[in-house]
């Protein structure tokens, strides 16, 4: 049965393990926004997150090669933890430039950009958490569309952030500082969007 050997139990637990870090990164950058007094410490917290991901990435993929029979394509779940692995990436990258470009103040959007981000995640945890039986294949497909709408919607309020970062009067450097800012916050809810591809692609087959 889908999920029920101690091997595949493996491969869900770091599924699950990831997904949560992957939403208290997104948390942690939302804070960011409203603490960027502390941003050098929450930048701290955002890569101890990052690096404990990248090893439960390593971990599953070694463990992928080393496995004869996995719970469901290879290729899918080095494509679903590789996709997760992006978002926490990208949630340092927002950090790291905050604390490069010496960011002081937040843009308009930044901070509702990333409680999108918050949501996605969420949808995540939820939806690796369901992954193992497959008993509720309606619910997790419909997790997944509730994934595309989120991203839907932080494209809209990257779009109107970046109008208003481009209005006539903004200093340039800092419209270059906030490009790349609001570029890595838009992505990472981009690469949530690709976790539920891979989700709902694997339950459309074993379902």
């Amino acid at each position: 049965m889908f999920g029920r050997s101690k091997t595949d139990a493996l491969f869900f637990e770091a599924f699950a393990q990831h997904a949560q870090l992957t939403l208290d990164a997104a948390k942690l950058v939302s804070s960011l926004f409203s603490e960027l007094d502390n941003a050098k410490e929450i930048a701290r917290a955002i890569a101890e997150v990052e690096h404990n991901g990248d090893q439960i990435t390593h971990e599953t993929i070694r463990r992928l090669h080393e496995t004869w029979i996995t719970p469901f394509d290879r290729a899918d779940i080095h494509s679903l933890i590789s996709r997760m692995d992006d978002v926490l990436d990208l949630a340092e990258a927002v950090s790291e430039r905050v604390i490069l470009f010496e960011i002081e103040n937040a843009r308009p959007g930044a901070k509702e950009i990333s409680e999108v981000l918050i949501s996605c995640c969420e949808l995540i945890v939820r939806a690796v958490k369901l992954l193992p039986t497959m008993n509720r294949s309606a619910e997790l497909l419909e997790l997944c569309v509730e994934i595309g709408k989120r991203e839907n919607e932080a494209d809209a309020l990257y779009r109107k952030a970046i109008a208003e970062l481009y209005r006539k009067g903004n200093d340039p450097l800092e419209v270059m500082k906030w490009r790349d800012i609001f570029d890595s916050l838009e992505t990472a809810t981009d690469r949530c969007a690709d976790v539920a591809n891979v989700i709902e692609g694997v339950v459309l087959e074993y379902a």
